[in-house]
């Protein structure tokens, strides 16, 4: 595992501080260059931290190439495929090591739109999680097929009434974590990738009384390179979803017995 580093910035988003968008990368060749250009675009003063499991392809090295012209940009290389939640549980390790304040999660593929991060970034100001919603009033999603649309809606409702959970984008992967919120979670005990990494997280958060915002974003299915979904993904995150959902039942119930308050969430 290898790094590239450049000067520690000294400045950050105003009420949230220094800020590391963490992007993780699989044969992300074709998008890697754009991705990394539209976040320095539209929010300058934010650090950038490429994690590459390897890829095959070539996208590590341009990662290095652009971190070398950049201070801004950082590379972290990882042995082989391990999958998105493992690159995102690294990212996060990289930067409390370094100090930062707060991570975003965004995909290397351009779905995530970069010009929407200074309103995630805003909403941070006031919370410790910012979900990026595909879902909420506001919201648009470009040139999804049907069967996407459809899987998504129907995976956030089913968790929704499983897990108890006031998001209308559950799953959703751009979001803006303040480390101290992060810290809060239980995250050695996460394992799960794709689909139910984002829901395991929001549950965690929910779990742990954390301020949480959903900020409507434009998604829009990606132009280059193919998709990591797969149906093995959407079946993890169906079964996890289900045995956490028996999981917390059990334990409201345990509580219920012996007078245990369950505790209230703060919601803005």
């Amino acid at each position: 595992m290898g790094e590239t580093t450049g000067t520690r910035a000294d400045t950050g988003h105003p009420g949230v501080g220094r800020v590391l968008v963490v992007i993780p990368t699989y044969n992300e060749a074709d998008n890697v260059a754009r991705i990394v250009a539209r976040v320095r675009r539209a929010a300058p003063a934010v650090e950038i931290l490429v994690a590459d499991d390897g890829s095959p392809d070539g996208t590590g090295a341009l990662a290095d190439a652009l971190a070398g012209a950049d201070r801004r940009v950082h590379v972290l290389h990882r042995e082989g495929k391990q999958g998105l939640g493992a690159a995102y549980l690294a990212g996060f390790a990289w930067a409390r090591e370094r100090g930062f304040d707060a991570v975003v999660e965004m995909d290397a593929d351009g779905s995530h739109a970069p010009e929407d991060l200074p309103a995630l970034l805003s909403a941070a100001r006031d919370a410790d999680v910012v979900i990026g919603s595909r879902w909420t009033a506001g919201a648009r999603v470009v040139n999804w097929p049907l069967r996407r649309l459809l899987l998504s809606r129907c995976g956030n409702l089913y968790a929704r009434l499983v897990l108890g959970m006031p998001l209308s984008d559950a799953t959703g992967g751009y979001r803006v974590y303040r480390l101290a919120a992060l810290d809060e979670f239980d995250l050695a005990s996460v394992c799960s990738q794709g689909y139910s990494f984002q829901v395991e997280l929001s549950r965690l958060a929910h779990r742990s009384g954390a301020r949480i915002v959903e900020v409507p974003i434009t998604f829009a299915e990606r132009e280059r390179g193919s998709s990591k979904m797969s149906p093995l993904i959407v079946a993890e995150a169906l079964w996890r979803i289900t045995a956490w959902g028996v999981q917390d039942r059990r334990l409201a119930v345990r509580r219920g017995l012996h007078g245990t308050p369950t505790g209230q969430v703060r919601w803005p």
